[in-house]
């Protein structure tokens, strides 16, 4: 039993007779023990002796007992190489294992997987829970990965019953020997299975499609239990013996140093209070319990120095203190230069410079946040043996495991990286330097000799988060005599996140700040896309569809405007850039199909408003989107009323997932083009909670319709496609019905008639 078990179960002991005062989902937590398998956080399969490959180097992915426990009484516990974040991955990799390994999801408990090389599955690298890589490149991976164990239990199976292995078959769970009538469970035969060696991945086969029980069915989510009886266990929930709890006051301004205290000896005499702590760009105080903790880090008054023309944080940046969002977005759609060649195709300067007519426009978008509900948490626990435990919410296990290394001195293999399940997602829990606790807990478990577990205010995580990147784009478009484009030029200004992350190469295009832009699929002759680098003053992060959350409504607006120039139906002029392209054309059928035909309008509905239409489509992270959305204004705002959106993933694992994602993309992308924005004055943000960081609410959520379209093709991404083609129809859909171009984000900055 783990000690978060253990502390949990003691924290909650009625026997006692003493007095306990405990929350309802403390009494959840703590009453349920270990029967709920999935309560225990990625402390990984045990080991046993008689596992030989134990400590065997062998292709990631292919150590069957890494991955899976059958338990005696045929469930399964597996170790999922991608973390949970409410994207229903534990689901997904139940199916994929359980087809191939002949057993039952439902039988499965999931967890994420400890840090280790038999993980690494991406390419035999790395593993990363983002860009909607973990099931399309996982996949097959983790189909032989249940094909080997099926081997394995086979084998056991029939030394057993001592029968040859060609004789052994299989019904879910069970092992069958059909010529003498007898059978196994699994869980019979699991221990002897798991201690055989894992046969050659070449040696098995796998399953045709046809043949399918689980791949493909709307299987029940597996996490949707533990998280509605509040058995779910976050970061935030962590527990172990001995831990002291601390807050923290970070800097007004990134980049800023701590200074003076003035009242720190006036701090620790508070109640409760066990130290005050000095850490980068931050000061943090130490309590037996977290509230006490809180109120003194708020009660601290702190002389902040100002960084110098270096940042005083290493990896930060130093915000100036005259720092404004609006002054910033005037800079980047004023900013010089025809910028560096992304993408080409064809003469686009040359045409242009030859049309009668161009279209030109600059289009702009918003800082935003990740906004996640879930607060930011780590606890980190020094050992005696030498060893470093740190549980912290990521994306990423080993790439934190490395950093840790890099700071504290500790070998790798001294670290053990624990992955909660994610309260909040979105490309928040990456490597993000100043914006993560996990170091704050590790310095500040050196410096006080015990586990400490640091919780983030709202307030602070609204301070810290790094930012998705602002950024303009200046178009200019030309048409052919038919009306239909000739040329499109497209001039990105902006930082892409990942350079933002890792450092500007002059001889490089970042695809994160282009991706959108460049690949779009419409038959455009002459194409020129480039970017003009400006760095940004905020720490920049990836967010849900990373660059095509903005450039994909740049570039479906636009295509509307050029729509307009050549009186062109957008509907139709999409079909015809298309005609060449089945798979996108009957995407753009489908989704127009399902809304019950496509009227742009303006039109009246039956309940009397004044309605239109806008139809935007993308293409991120191998799949394909099509969306049609229906708006009205009503005192002055937009409302959606609803949303069709259909998606080609190319082959599914679970539809039911699918729906859920594309409900979720929905959310998210009605809420940004709507009304999310972070906004700066004088270096510092001006919201610090969701009073003035509004997220959609319930009452503006429109009706979703959605649609799959199983093409059969290469396995696309599921989590983040459904997003990036919803602000533009959107957006296209309000420029119909008011006769108002459109081209800034969020739409809670333009004020409309009824």
């Amino acid at each position: 039993m783990s000690n978060i078990i253990r502390d949990l179960a003691k924290d909650n002991d009625f026997t006692s007779g003493r007095p306990v005062n405990i929350s309802r989902r403390g009494f959840l937590l703590g009453s349920i023990g270990t029967a709920a398998g999935s309560l225990v956080l990625g402390f990984g399969l045990p080991v046993r002796p008689a596992l030989a490959q134990a400590l065997a180097v062998m292709t990631p992915g292919t150590r069957v007992p890494a991955f899976l426990e059958i338990r005696p009484d045929n469930t399964v516990r597996f170790m999922s190489p991608f973390v949970e974040g409410g994207q229903g991955i534990f689901t997904a990799m139940a199916q994929i294992v359980g087809e191939e390994l002949d057993m039952d999801p439902s039988s499965f408990s999931v967890e994420n997987a400890p840090t280790g090389s038999d993980y690494l599955i991406i390419g035999g690298k790395m593993r990363i829970t983002g860009g909607s890589m973990s099931v399309r490149m996982s996949y097959d991976t983790m189909r032989r990965l249940g094909a080997l164990a099926r081997a394995m239990i086979l084998e056991a199976a029939a030394k057993r019953l001592n029968v040859p292995v060609g004789e052994m078959t299989s019904e879910p769970g069970q092992v069958i020997h059909a010529a003498s009538g007898r059978k196994l469970t699994y869980g019979d035969v699991a221990t002897d299975a798991m201690s055989l060696p894992v046969p050659a991945a070449e040696s098995v086969s796998l399953k045709e499609r046809s043949q399918f029980r689980w791949i493909g069915k709307p299987i029940k989510r597996l996490d949707i239990l533990d998280k509605s009886t509040g058995r779910a266990i976050y970061a935030i929930d962590c527990k172990v013996d001995g831990m002291l709890q601390a807050s923290v006051q970070h800097a007004p301004r990134l980049g800023m140093a701590v200074g003076n205290i003035r009242n720190e000896a006036d701090v620790r005499a508070m109640p409760g209070i066990h130290s005050v702590h000095r850490l980068p760009g931050a000061v943090a105080v130490v309590a037996e319990r977290w509230w006490n903790a809180k109120r003194a880090a708020e009660a601290l008054v702190v002389d902040w120095i100002e960084a110098g023309s270096k940042p005083l944080i290493p990896g930060t940046r130093n915000m100036p203190a005259d720092f404004s969002t609006a002054a910033f977005s005037e800079r980047l759609a004023n900013e010089p230069g025809t910028g560096k060649d992304a993408e080409t195709a064809g003469d686009a300067p040359a045409v242009l410079a030859g049309a009668k007519s161009v279209v030109s426009a600059t289009y702009r978008s918003q800082y935003l946040r990740h906004a996640q509900l879930e607060p930011p948490s780590a606890l980190a626990r020094f050992n005696d043996d030498g060893t470093l435990d740190v549980w912290a919410p990521n994306q990423a296990p080993e790439m934190f495991q490395a950093e840790i290394a890099k700071t504290t001195g500790l070998d790798a293999s001294k670290i053990s990286v624990h992955s909660p399940l994610l309260g909040g997602f979105f490309g928040r829990h990456f490597l993000y330097a100043a914006a993560s606790p996990f170091s704050q807990a590790i310095e500040l478990a050196k410096q006080v000799g015990r586990p400490v577990k640091v919780i983030w205010t709202r307030e602070e995580e609204f301070l810290r988060d790094p930012l998705r990147p602002m950024a303009s784009v200046r178009f200019r478009g030309s048409l052919d005599d038919d009306g239909m484009p000739a040329a499109i030029e497209a001039i990105s200004i902006c930082e892409g996140p990942t350079e933002g992350l890792s450092g500007h190469d002059e001889n490089k295009i970042d695809e994160t700040a282009v991706e959108g832009l460049t690949g779009k699929a419409y038959a455009i002759p002459n194409r020129r896309i480039a970017q003009i680098y400006v760095e940004n003053p905020t720490m920049l992060a990836y967010w849900r569809s990373v660059g095509n959350s903005m450039n994909d409504f740049f570039y479906e607006a636009f295509l509307d405007e050029m729509a307009d120039a050549g009186k062109q139906d957008p509907f139709a002029l999409r079909l015809h850039l298309l005609k060449d392209n089945e798979r996108l054309s009957n995407l753009l059928k489908a989704v127009a199909e399902a809304s019950g035909g496509w009227k742009r309008g303006p039109f009246t509905a039956e309940d009397g408003s004044r309605r239109a239409r806008g139809i935007a489509m993308a293409s991120p992270f191998g799949s394909h989107a099509a969306a049609i959305a229906e708006v009205s204004i009503r005192a002055g705002e937009v409302v959606v009323h609803d949303v069709w959106e259909a998606i080609d993933p190319g082959s599914i694992v679970n539809p039911a997932i699918i729906e859920a994602q594309l409900n979720s993309a929905i959310a998210l992308g009605v809420s940004q083009v709507l009304i999310e924005e972070a906004i700066y004055e004088q270096g510092e943000p001006v919201a610090r909670n969701y009073d003035l960081y509004p997220i959609l609410p319930p009452s503006r959520m429109p009706r979703v319709h959605a649609r799959i379209v199983e093409s059969g093709a290469a396995m696309g991404g599921i989590g983040e496609p459904g997003l990036p083609a919803i602000p533009p129809a959107v957006a296209n859909a309000v420029s119909t019905l008011t006769g108002r171009r459109v081209r800034s984000m969020p739409l809670s900055q333009y004020r409309f008639e009824s």
